[in-house]
């Protein structure tokens, strides 16, 4: 993202907002890079309590994935001259946190949380890619799930229910939380690392948490709209 003078005002210069704005880019590579590696982890693990081999590859396909978003984020840091594991260590402990409050007590909560995170994860980062320069839109871009595996996902939720509909209580409530852990993460690496004020010549933290009340609410709306896909009360 270039800024040209014009932009900056009296207390802010153009360079200093070239700086900030720099400085923010790496830190939304860097927290998407570890959150893609944890997702990964996250995803092999729970692979190996699938009740079938075909359940397994599902989610053996979904880490595979995974892992390559993880190494396109780092190239991408290595093209801007970062070291990738420099810009993941703030988001670390954050990160792993979420994961253990966020545990899931058998397959069909991984499955949940599979479903639930990466959408909220993946639609918060675009929503935010959608103010910063092409290259790194396009990078953002790339590391999405793809149609297919999303599809696949919601099918094997829909036919686990069907199979067993006392789940969906169940569910629906594991839904809610996750939710809930997933908005709060979201305002948490807003707060902590200032997200979008680096995006505007005035930067103001104002600014910042009114972008981001509006992306909660995009965000909510669209996991309400997923659980009723479902059939379940978001």
């Amino acid at each position: 993202m270039s800024i040209s003078a014009s932009e900056a005002d009296d207390s802010v210069s153009a360079g200093e907002l070239s700086a900030r704005y720099d400085n923010f880019v790496v830190d939304l590579l860097g927290s998407i890079a570890y959150g893609e590696l944890s997702a990964f982890e996250r995803l092999a693990n729970d692979a190996r309590h699938s009740p079938s081999l075909s359940d397994r590859a599902v989610l053996g396909k979904m880490a595979v994935s995974e892992f390559g978003h993880y190494e396109a984020m780092c190239a991408r840091l290595l093209e801007m001259g970062m070291d990738p594991e420099l810009a993941m260590a703030p988001y670390q402990r954050m990160v792993d946190a979420f994961h253990e409050r966020t545990r899931p007590a058998d397959w069909h909560e991984s499955l949940m949380k599979a479903y639930v995170v990466e959408a909220i994860t993946e639609e918060f980062y675009a929503a935010i890619a959608e103010h910063l320069d092409e290259s790194t839109r396009a990078a953002i871009a790339a590391v999405r799930t793809s149609d297919e595996q999303n599809a696949l996902l919601a099918k094997l939720l829909k036919s686990m229910l069907a199979q067993d509909p006392r789940l969906s209580s169940r569910l629906a409530l594991w839904g809610r939380r996750l939710v809930g852990e997933a908005l709060t993460q979201v305002e948490r690496i807003g707060a902590k690392h200032s997200f979008l004020v680096g995006l505007r010549p005035d930067g103001t933290q104002e600014a910042a948490a009114a972008e981001v009340s509006k992306i909660l609410s995009t965000l909510t709306r669209n996991h309400s709209k997923r659980m009723s896909q479902l059939g379940l009360t978001a």
